[in-house]
């Protein structure tokens, strides 16, 4: 075998530092892959797959990329959880002395992607740092487009749960864990069906947490950002920006603080909630179509789109802000002129957050100053339209400045690259006015000097010529030798003919040879000279991002409110619930217009739990979920569907709605069911308010309703947390006589000979029916089997009657018999002093612990189950 080239031996020294990554390597206009990189890159891009070297006696597999269209190819291997590393030509392969240097400048992971025409812009890319220890879970999670860096703990019970929760709040792309975490918890991760898609990354930490963040942000103390102590936070910050920093080899990121979020700020929306509410993704279709967001989003802007969404995952605890922006929507719900105006001209502003992400990560470009400009005159126009509002209180004169730094430069169409030239504006530099001169007249200057230096010398053949060898030179005839100038330089002699230079043809050479290229180099220059100084603005410009993306959700909230006919609530911080005829705000877009069924509810201090009874396919779903939506709505400042609204603040959203087995972590539906539950149940407040939908249909019958039964009582007696709890089990109806902050309401159906009508309308009191074979007919069942269900429920409604008839309404069962009460003491009689059983004798005991005059029906049947169950050995 034939020794490798002094090329293969740099490309395999650099891809030993990065056997994670796929390796681009630069080779001239192309980025190559080789080895089993090339074979991945082909099958993953479509690619063809080449050879290197073949001839030397060795065979390289080889695929390549032009260099000016890598980024969609980077951004494909990204997406699908690859990591790449870009390998660069780090100095002029003109001036390099043997092989052209090269280096890693950028790691390139899905957490860390730069390049946003490859971005939704609608939402952020978020990479999140996570770290579990027995204290608490921390977060951090940065996008490195807009520089948004945040971080928080969790404490408390059920840690785990409440960071998936967390998670997906905030859907990263990727997610960095330390390696002791790694280790424990990465296996239960990915048993988590909605984090299929991100990429789980192990990392070392090495340096010291604290100092380090100090170091970076150059501040003496980390309690302006409310870090003090929070030694979790701390950590997990680190060791994010850490990595992400080392991925991008020590560039400057567009990150100037870390902000520590306070969860006692902002409402608990768990994992299970989020989903069961439909709030940002349509579990079912995988994207926002029939969630709250695809109601609400009606932003200008990306940025607008994307705090909307910050504001619907995390919804505000504090009244003042919650006020705050209740006015604010007021003020443009009432000025409709000024609020048709500014949304006119958020129109034309652009994604500001991620130009000032360009400009410190180094790879924006001329349309990028262009988008900038245009958004500061638009922001400007807003200005004037709210003539000095607070709501949009900017630094006018900064913006000014920046504008006209860009006006001045920037031509108004440039070219996508800044390498090529044709990017700065006439007139902005002399000098790069002269060689574009050049380049443009270039000809013309050539006959000018030759016409000057024909009549000069009188040498009427005087030619000026060009070769590669000796560039710009006079040619004269040897006849016209005497007439030629002292200052003319010899330069070459011929047969027949004298070649000269004279100082200016080579001062011109030097410029029209290179003009093209120095004109290529002097614009990079001066662009990077501007964008060096519009950086130094960074502040003002994040500053005027968000107040741009607040005041879109702010004009939004105003605009759907009219259109939508939505009204302000009343948020207050006392614990009541008041709201007249609501609408469920996702809903009533689906349908025609005016056929919603509007509802009330009212929670208050005598009123805590509601059961709520009726047919599926009614309505029930509907009206727990539009009151939990309704909440959120008023919490993050919104108006909502309703007549009248009054909220007291709700601290925590739990649902749980519906089931299924889950089949990653071995959970049948009953035992999912129930770790929700008790979830629930171990985090819930007064201030809580909790969906339960048919607790305990995955099991038997009796154990649901006695399950169901002392969940409710829990609720009731030691949470005190406004619920409503749907069910089938129309036992749990008399619950209301037992629980003093109970009350019965149910779904009407209007019923006759022929049909049932189910009217969606919640009224007081306990449905009595099921109308399970209604709902049957519904979903489309043949008529045969609903023929045969009529019959069997007709004769099991028959056979009921009579027993009910026989007993009196009282039953206990005893060995298999039904009886009546006085039965039952007489059969007790008769089996004293006969040879029980051990389940006999348990059986016997618990009859004479029971009082059955006190009795409700409904303990009656449990204690039936209990005592079948004992009997059965069970």
């Amino acid at each position: 075998m034939m020794a490798e080239t002094p090329l293969m031996s740099q490309y395999k020294e650099i891809k030993s530092q990065y056997t994670d990554s796929i390796l681009f390597f630069r080779l001239g206009d192309f980025y190559e892959m080789f080895f089993d990189d090339a074979v991945t890159a082909s099958k993953e891009l479509g690619l063809t797959l080449t050879s290197r070297n073949r001839e030397k006696g060795y065979d390289v597999p080889l695929a390549g990329i032009p260099y000016h269209s890598v980024a969609s190819y980077i951004a494909k291997l990204v997406n699908k959880g690859y990591k790449v590393a870009i390998c660069d030509q780090v100095e002029d392969p003109k001036s390099a002395k043997g092989i052209v240097k090269r280096e890693v400048t950028r790691v390139i992971t899905p957490g860390t992607i730069i390049d946003t025409d490859f971005l939704d812009e609608k939402s952020n890319n978020y990479l999140m740092g996570i770290k579990i220890t027995e204290e608490c879970g921390a977060l951090a999670y940065l996008d490195i487009t807009t520089g948004e860096f945040k971080t928080t703990e969790i404490v408390g019970e059920d840690i785990f749960f409440k960071l998936l929760g967390e998670i997906n709040k905030i859907a990263p792309k990727e997610i960095v864990l330390d390696e002791r975490s790694y280790d424990i918890y990465i296996d239960e991760f990915k048993k988590q069906n909605s984090l299929n898609e991100i990429k789980f990354t192990k990392t070392v930490e090495r340096k010291k947490p604290e100092e380090y963040l100090k170091e970076y942000f150059k501040v003496i103390s980390l309690e302006s950002y409310g870090l003090k102590n929070r030694k979790g936070a701390i950590s997990v910050a680190t060791m994010v920006l850490e990595y992400v920093s080392d991925l991008q080899k020590g560039k400057e990121l567009p990150v100037t603080e870390v902000v520590y979020v306070n969860s006692q700020n902002v409402m608990e929306l768990n994992i299970t909630t989020q989903r069961n509410l439909d709030i940002i993704d349509n579990q079912r279709e995988k994207n926002s179509a029939g969630t709250l967001l695809w109601v609400m989003d009606q932003c200008m802007t990306s940025m607008g789109s994307r705090l909307l969404k910050k504001f619907l995952k995390n919804p505000l605890l504090d009244i003042e802000k919650i006020r705050e922006r209740q006015r604010d929507t007021a003020f443009f719900i009432e000025s409709v002129l000024v609020r048709e105006e500014v949304r006119e001209s958020l129109k034309d502003i652009y994604d500001i957050e991620r130009i000032i992400g360009k400009l410190i990560l180094e790879t924006e470009n001329g349309r990028d100053l262009i988008a900038l400009k245009t958004s500061i005159k638009n922001s400007l126009e807003i200005f004037k339209t709210l003539k000095g509002n607070p709501i949009f209180n900017i630094e006018v004169k900064s913006l000014i400045e920046i504008y006209n730094l860009i006006e001045k430069a920037i031509v108004d169409e440039p070219p996508f690259s800044i390498r090529e030239g044709g990017v700065i504006r006439s007139g902005y530099n002399s000098d790069l006015d002269e060689l574009h001169g050049i380049s443009r007249d270039g000809k013309d200057y050539i006959l000018e000097i030759e016409n000057r230096e024909r009549e000069r010398t009188g040498i009427k053949g005087l030619k000026i010529k060009y070769n590669k060898v000796f560039g710009y030179f006079i040619e004269v005839t040897k006849a016209n030798s005497s007439l030629v100038p002292e200052d003319y330089i010899r330069k070459q002699t011929l047969a027949n003919a004298e070649r000269y230079i004279v100082p200016d043809l080579k001062e011109y050479e030097e410029k029209v040879l290179n003009a093209k290229e120095r004109i290529e180099s002097l614009e990079y220059y001066l662009f990077k000279e501007l964008t060096s100084e519009i950086k130094k603005y960074r502040e003002i410009l994040q500053d005027l991002a968000y107040k741009i993306s607040y005041l879109d959700v702010i004009t939004d909230f105003a605009y759907i409110a009219v259109k939508n006919s939505y009204i302000q609530p009343e948020i207050n911080d006392g614990e009541d619930i008041e709201i007249i005829a609501g609408r469920h705000p996702i809903v009533e877009k689906l349908i025609p217009a005016g056929e919603f069924v509007k509802n009330n509810i009212v929670f208050d201090d005598k009123k805590e739990i509601i059961i709520l009874t009726g047919p599926n396919m009614s309505g029930k779903s509907t009206y727990m979920k539009q009151v939990a939506l309704i909440i959120i709505m008023a919490h993050i400042g919104s108006y909502v569907p309703a007549n009248y609204a009054k909220i007291g603040l709700v601290d925590k959203i739990f649902t749980r709605v519906g089931a299924s087995d889950d089949l990653l972590s071995g959970q049948s539906t009953f035992m999912l069911e129930m770790s929700e539950v008790a979830n629930i149940v171990n985090s819930a407040t007064k201030r809580s308010f909790i969906i339960l939908d048919e607790i305990g249909r995955g099991t038997s019958t009796f154990d649901g309703i006695s399950i169901a039964t002392a969940i409710t009582e829990y609720i009731h007696d030691k949470i005190g947390a406004k619920t409503i709890f749907a069910t089938h089990y129309h036992e749990l109806t008399q619950l209301e006589d037992k629980l003093e902050k109970a009350e019965n309401f149910r779904i009407e159906v209007k019923e006759d000979e022929k049909d049932i009508i189910f009217l969606r309308e919640i009224v007081k009191g306990g449905a009595d029916k099921s109308y399970g074979i209604e709902v049957a007919r519904l979903a489309g069942l043949p008529k045969t089997i609903l023929d045969r269900s009529k019959s069997i429920l007709k004769r099991l409604e028959e056979r009921k009657e009579i027993v009910e008839k026989k007993l009196g309404g009282e039953q206990l069962l005893l060995f298999g018999i039904t009886s009546e009460k006085k039965e039952v003491v007489d059969k007790k009689e008769e089996l004293k002093g006969k040879e029980l059983t051990k389940e006999q004798k348990i059986v016997m005991r618990v009859l004479d612990e029971i009082e059955p005059e006190k009795l409700t029906p409904l303990e009656a049947l449990l204690k039936l189950n209990e005592l079948k169950k004992i009997l059965n050995g069970s």
